[in-house]
């Protein structure tokens, strides 16, 4: 649907208004059975005129008269693919029933299923809570987090599910209005990405975390480089709750990007602090440091600019020994962030050369785990604060993030289905169907600020009280309790493993005692890894 030209969009329902007044004309000169086509039409004009001004369906909004046969092949499409083509667990990237659970509790719709579960329990891969006989009840599901170390003058109290990075300029105005809205109304926050704090960012009035990438959009020179006053001046705003610094993204990690000229406008070059009519360079690396220690000493440059609000950076895991490099520059340095995010190469909302989406980066599962244990292997685990991301969308994939060792949540894809969108793939056409990720503005017209932003906040509230009732039914009181051993997973051979035999929290301090046996060769990265420089030496 998201191939049809602008225009063409509204044929459908010109043609039949055409068709209504024809009708008329023909009944009233020719003959009284034209009042049969008449009433076809006139129903059809009719639901096109209210498609046009309803606020609850962004497809509708676009596609007025054609946009039902979207959801009359949405609603035979289960049988269809049930027995011709796929399941309702396949994934692309998500599956059916991940989007629908994401739609029902942002519409506030009943998200229980009969009859038992579809997926394959006998299946490798699969994995599952271990619950109590003796459950609790769990009355006030608003979980947060505290975030802010030692260094820290201004800590932020964080919901432990929050809206992870997302650009305006890849999304749209409305889009980014009813995000930020919504956190505001749900009372968590919204990550910027590292395309500037944009006018619609403000206007919502939600919490920010303030994403600084490698373009330093926002807080950049002319020529491009890192401009301290501009950042001061950005981190001042009261509505800025945190400062991230992006390393990279699961969705192409270690690749850089360029937004050509044709593409900004003045909105996009008053938030990334660009001119207009020049290709926007973001490179792949930071030309503010160029190793661990010069890293770490900019981490504290941001917090004292900031105010000493919290500062950390966002990654996903490629050569394991260059995040040990960052550690031992925080062990030598004194400078410990107050936060990492990890970010799974299965994240990500930006379009990626396929190689990278598919072969690039580490995925979430793993690179928590890594980076969770490497921080008590050094002894600063409890310094730190640790987010993670990549499709994380229900209340289990919470859970699991948890017991494997984060502190909280970010969730892109998750909160962009709350807002409407269909998981079109057409987030690089500027084709968006439904007005999410596009800067078109008769399509991102469909998109209802109010009404998406109280679904955002929906969404947010019921993830977390059905995340409550898993707590509870495991025999715990805060989901921060999970641990690897409430997890089970099913291995290959169809035998289950307790999650702790397979993602085990390791000893406080094993990296730093000589003595200690060796992990899967993480001592070896250890002993190369050096804080000075993130070339390897032998």
């Amino acid at each position: 649907m998201h191939k049809i030209p602008s225009l063409a969009r509204f044929a459908t329902f010109a043609g039949v208004v055409v068709l209504a007044l024809v009708s008329l004309i023909l009944m009233a000169v020719w003959s009284a059975w034209f009042i049969i086509p008449l009433a076809l039409f006139g129903i059809l004009s009719s639901m096109g005129t209210y498609d046009l001004v309803q606020e609850k369906h962004s497809i509708l909004r676009n596609y007025p008269v054609l946009g039902h046969m979207r959801f009359f092949f949405e609603g035979i499409r289960p049988e269809i693919r049930q027995y011709l083509i796929e399941s309702d667990q396949d994934e692309e990237p998500f599956s059916r029933d991940d989007r629908s659970l994401v739609y029902q509790r942002a519409k506030g719709q009943e998200d229980a299923r009969p009859f038992g579960t579809r997926m394959r329990v006998y299946d490798a891969g699969y994995s599952w809570v271990t619950h109590s006989v003796q459950p609790v009840h769990i009355e006030d599901t608003d979980f947060r987090v505290r975030i802010g170390g030692k260094d820290c003058a201004q800590p932020y109290n964080a919901s432990i599910y929050n809206i992870s990075a997302m650009s305006f300029g890849s999304l749209s105005a409305n889009a980014i209005s009813a995000l930020n809205t919504g956190a505001r109304l749900g009372g968590f926050a919204h990550d910027t990405g590292e395309g500037g704090i944009s006018r619609y960012h403000r206007t919502g009035g939600g919490d920010l975390i303030y994403e600084v990438g490698s373009g330093y959009f926002g807080c950049r020179t002319d020529a491009g480089n890192f401009d301290p006053e501009k950042f001061k001046e950005q981190a001042s705003s009261d509505q800025i709750k945190m400062i991230e610094l992006k390393l990279s993204q699961g969705a192409k990690p270690g690749h850089g990007g360029m937004l050509p000229a044709s593409k900004i406008s003045e909105e996009i070059a008053e938030a990334r602090g660009v001119p207009m009519g020049r290709d926007c360079i973001s490179p792949a690396a930071h030309s503010a440091f160029t190793t661990p220690i010069e890293m770490m000493e900019f981490l504290g440059k941001l917090r004292d600019l900031s105010g000493g609000k919290p500062v950390g950076f966002k990654l996903c895991i490629g050569h394991q020994r260059e995040f040990m490099c960052m550690v031992k520059a925080m062990l030598e340095t004194g400078i410990v962030p107050d936060f990492i995010v990890v970010d799974g190469t299965e994240g990500g909302t930006g379009a990626a050369p396929l190689e990278f989406a598919n072969h690039v980066g580490m995925p979430m599962v793993e690179g928590l785990t890594f980076v969770h244990n490497t921080l008590r292997g050094a002894g600063i685990r409890d310094q730190v604060k640790l987010g993670a991301a990549g499709k994380v969308v229900s209340a289990f994939d919470i859970a699991r993030a948890l017991a494997l060792g984060a502190d909280w949540c970010n969730s892109a894809r998750g909160f962009m289905f709350a807002i409407g969108c269909i998981q079109a793939q057409a987030c690089h056409t500027n084709h968006c169907p439904v007005g999410v990720a596009t800067q078109d503005p008769i399509r991102q017209r469909a998109l209802d600020v109010g009404h998406k932003s109280e679904r955002v906040a929906r969404f947010h509230r019921n993830t977390l009280a059905a995340l409550g009732e898993m707590t509870g039914a495991a025999g715990l009181t805060h989901p921060s309790d999970f641990l690897p051993r409430h997890l089970m997973l099913r291995q290959g051979d169809k035998s289950m493993v307790q999650g702790d035999e397979v993602f085990g929290y390791l000893p406080e301090g094993y990296l730093l005692d000589d003595n200690s046996p060796d992990f899967k060769g993480n001592k070896t990265r250890w002993g190369r890894a050096q804080a000075s420089s993130f070339v390897p030496f032998d």
